[in-house]
């Protein structure tokens, strides 16, 4: 096998150069003025021979800088961590910074394992999505003063900027579509709540506004997106106790939403016909399955882009308390909350 030539150094192109790595440091950093037009041309010379590439993490660490961002988010598969990355991403680029990207598959202890990767490679702030960190990592933030900001979900006890859904304002919203369609039997099924204080919200939000109207049937389950069986009984009993009345399903997120979507396939239920259904999240498929979902679409994007605003904000020197920046969500009403009796 024909080994790989090694890389070339600064002191490669020293040589090459015919000057000392002084002449050619103060080359690459922008202090061309200092040198002469002879040493600036056999330097520039000796680069493009060599292919000379210097080590921006280096470069960065010299000046005290090093222009990363790190981002731990709780699940890379659902559609909505992907939308907030994207608008993470497009405003490192804007901003001149490169993004680091940990997926911690909803486990709290990969948070504490990206913590310290990230804090290894030097970041300069950090946006966390998180699923609920240890004491231990708490601690290891307060102290180490990085700027970091929380995107969607709070971490309790913990002062931080954070930025978000109004999730009150978007439930009441979902809720009161629903009844104002005359679902007179609704079920709010989320994932099991935990700390996740978005879940707790809405699930709130839904249960005091469904306390208001007695006359109508508010139920409650919590399943595991990977357990399909227990998401199909669920829906299976609920549609069995309400067959007779206009019935549906609010799910809390847009991964749910896809499950319990799957689940109704599997037990010939249609939504838009025998049952109502209702999304936190907006998916790309949602207006085409079947009659169309209804969602609460969130703009995650311009979440994650404001997020990202605020960290850099931190790392400019911004003191100011800790704040909570939150978005209104829009109702995309389609077919499956328009049952037709």
């Amino acid at each position: 096998m024909k080994r790989q030539a090694a890389r070339a150094t600064i002191s490669d192109v020293a040589k090459a150069a015919r000057t000392g790595k002084t002449s050619v440091s103060r080359y690459l950093n922008g202090e061309q003025h200092a040198l002469s037009a002879d040493l600036k041309q056999r330097i520039e010379q000796a680069i493009a021979a060599l292919d000379y590439r210097p080590s921006q993490m280096a470069r960065g660490l010299k000046r005290g800088r090093t222009r990363l961002i790190g981002l731990i988010i709780a699940d890379i598969s659902n559609p909505y961590s992907v939308e907030v990355m994207s608008g993470i991403e497009a405003a490192c680029r804007a901003l001149g910074f490169t993004l680091l990207m940990c997926n911690t598959n909803n486990e709290v202890d990969q948070e504490q394992y990206y913590l310290n990767l990230l804090s290894s490679y030097q970041v300069e702030g950090i946006v966390v999505n998180a699923v609920g960190m240890h004491e231990k990592a708490l601690s290891q933030l307060q102290h180490s003063h990085l700027p970091m900001v929380l995107i969607d979900r709070k971490i309790p006890d913990f002062r931080c900027d954070v930025v978000g859904l109004n999730n009150a304002e978007a439930a009441a919203l979902a809720t009161r579509h629903l009844l104002d369609r005359d679902f007179q039997a609704l079920l709010f099924i989320t994932e099991p709540l935990g700390t996740v204080n978005t879940r707790h919200e809405r699930l709130r939000v839904f249960t005091d506004m469904m306390a208001q109207h007695p006359s109508r049937h508010a139920e409650q389950a919590e399943v595991a997106l990977n357990d399909p069986a227990a998401i199909d009984a669920v829906l299976k009993a609920f549609h069995q106790r309400y067959s007779a009345s206009r019935c549906a399903v609010l799910t809390v997120n847009g991964a749910l939403t896809l499950q319990v979507a799957r689940s109704l396939r599997r037990l010939d239920i249609v939504w838009g016909r025998d049952i109502g259904l209702l999304g936190f999240d907006e998916l790309a498929w949602s207006e085409l399955a079947g009659v169309g979902i209804t969602t609460l679409k969130q703009p995650a994007w311009q979440m994650g882009y404001a997020a990202l605003e605020k960290v850099i904000a931190r790392i400019e020197g911004d003191r100011t308390p800790p704040d909570e920046q939150i978005f209104s969500g829009e109702l995309v009403v389609r077919g499956s909350t328009r049952l037709v009796d």
